[in-house]
């Protein structure tokens, strides 16, 4: 199912910014793209997701579920709508998996479970995933805090199967540093945020191109779980980003994270517009093509040395 790729690129599943256009764009376009199934809501929402991707050649759908739900009464029917399209990949996320590796091994499809340490990553092998996303520094939501220097070579040295490389990547040149570190796929978040085919508000969308790394920080006084954010949106709802605790908090009446506070990774100060994702990713493979080998470090210190003279 991945043999058919333009580029070695995943979309992350992303609440909010998962919409359908963007979803089936991105398998158009060549790449997986992936949707966030475990905040679709309602039902009829869930199944248009599955009915547009259904069929997707050039690139497969990846849905992302929290790995209890393959033990959830209230879950099950969207398991079995899973189940019924044959989803050919699934992206666990928060918890043990091994249920979820049963129950989508069953039907035939693979399961990718996203980690950000090395425990959490040596406990979805021992359950029998078929591929991790290594979500490490700087990624956008839900971040991980391990450098993908450290990270990804590490988890390569006990696992020879699929890894996707999630965190700061937002060009040609992430995507070439994530597959020289060992991975295979590279994930982008913040990066298809700006893109038309996103379901965020505009004001999300057209926020990315103007801010940059040093507007986003880490909180997890939003959700109870650290975030990165961008720093103008939390102080466009009245929160102070240098007075928040540490721990949850209230939110402002009618303010609700995600939809009205916003998220973005550390590669904001890499995206410069807003960009549809046919272009996007013709561009991405144009520049990735064009990368030169890596530099003769040699030459490189000896004309630095010659400047310094």
């Amino acid at each position: 199912m991945l043999s058919n790729l333009r580029l070695p690129l995943m979309c992350a599943p992303m609440s909010f910014a998962s919409s359908v256009p963007l979803a089936t764009a991105c398998c158009r376009a060549g790449i997986i793209g992936g949707w966030q199934g475990g905040t679709a809501t309602p039902d009829e929402d869930f199944a248009d997701y599955l009915t547009a991707l259904d069929g997707m050649e050039d690139g497969p759908p990846i849905v992302n579920l929290p790995a209890r739900w393959a033990t959830d009464p209230g879950a099950a029917d969207r398991i079995a709508m899973l189940e019924r399209a044959r989803v050919p990949l699934v992206l666990s996320s928060i918890g043990d998996p091994s249920a979820l590796v049963e129950r989508v091994h069953g039907w035939g499809g693979r399961i990718v479970h996203d980690v950000t340490t090395m425990k959490h990553a040596e406990k979805a092998l021992a359950a029998g995933v078929d591929g991790l996303m290594l979500t490490c520094a700087g990624a956008g939501g839900h971040t991980g805090f391990l450098t993908p220097m450290a990270f990804v070579p590490a988890v390569r040295r006990i696992f020879d199967g699929l890894l996707i490389v999630a965190g700061g990547i937002a060009d040609a040149h992430g995507i070439a540093a994530a597959l020289a570190l060992g991975g295979d796929i590279a994930c982008m978040g913040t990066r298809f945020i700006a893109t038309p085919e996103s379901g965020v508000v505009e004001g999300h969308r057209s926020m990315i191109p103007v801010v940059g790394a040093d507007d986003i920080f880490a909180s997890a006084a939003m959700n109870g779980v650290p975030a990165h954010w961008m720093r103008p949106s939390v102080e466009a709802v009245g929160l102070d980003p240098k007075t928040l605790p540490a721990v949850r908090s209230p939110m402002p009446a009618g303010v609700k994270p995600w939809r009205d506070i916003w998220s973005a990774g550390q590669s904001v100060g890499l995206i410069d517009s807003v960009e549809p994702v046919a272009g996007l990713v013709a561009r991405l493979m144009q520049e990735l093509a064009a990368l030169p080998a890596i530099p003769d470090w040699r030459v490189r210190l000896a004309e630095i040395s010659c400047d310094w003279a």
